[in-house]
C-alpha cells in the first residue's frame, strides 16, 4: 500500500498499520512542520486500535488534527524510494487519495519515485523508504495567545 494505492508485487511492507510509507512520511512532515510531534506519539504501535488501519485513515486524523489548530496544507512532495517496483503509473491515484485527505487540489501534491542503483537497504529491494517536505500556513492570523 502506497499513498492508499495497492501496488501488485511479489514483496510487501510490514508495519503496524498497513505500512504505507509514503503517508507515513507524510504525516510525521505534517506534524512536524505544526510542531506537535510524530505519528508515533498520535498514534502508539503499542495501540491494537490501530493494527493494520489504513495509513489514509491516520493522515485524515492527522490532517483533522492540525485543521483544529488553524493549520491548512499549501503543498506537499514526497519521494519514494525503492529499488522496485516502478511506481510512476500510480502516482496520479496516489496523489487523487493524498489530496482527498487533505482536502487539497491534486495540484499541490507531488510524488516522484527514486533508486539507489541497489545500495543499501532499499537497493537491495528490503524495503522501502520516503521523505516528504510540506508547506503549512495558519487559516488566520495568531493572536498573542495562539502563538504559545
Amino acid at each position: 500500500m502506497l499513498g492508499g494505492v495497492s501496488i501488485p508485487f511479489e514483496l510487501g511492507l510490514k508495519g503496524h498499520s498497513d505500512a504505507d510509507v509514503i503517508s507515513h512520511a507524510l504525516m510525521d512532515a505534517l506534524l512536524g512542520a505544526a510542531a506537535m510531534g510524530d505519528i508515533g506519539t498520535h498514534f502508539p504501535d503499542t495501540c491494537e486500535e490501530y493494527r493494520g488501519i489504513s495509513s489514509i485513515v491516520l493522515l485524515k486524523k492527522v490532517f483533522e488534527k492540525l485543521k483544529s489548530r488553524g493549520w491548512k496544507l499549501v503543498n506537499a512532495d514526497l519521494t519514494i524510494v525503492a529499488q522496485k517496483p516502478k511506481l510512476s503509473a500510480y502516482f496520479d491515484r496516489m496523489r487523487k487519495n493524498l489530496a482527498e485527505a487533505l482536502e487539497t487540489n491534486i495540484g499541490n501534491i507531488g510524488i516522484k519515485a527514486t533508486t539507489e542503483e541497489k545500495m543499501g537497504f532499499t537497493g537491495r529491494s528490503e524495503g522501502m523508504a520516503a521523505h516528504a517536505v510540506v508547506l503549512i500556513a495558519k487559516k488566520h492570523r495568531e493572536t498573542p495567545e495562539e502563538r504559545n
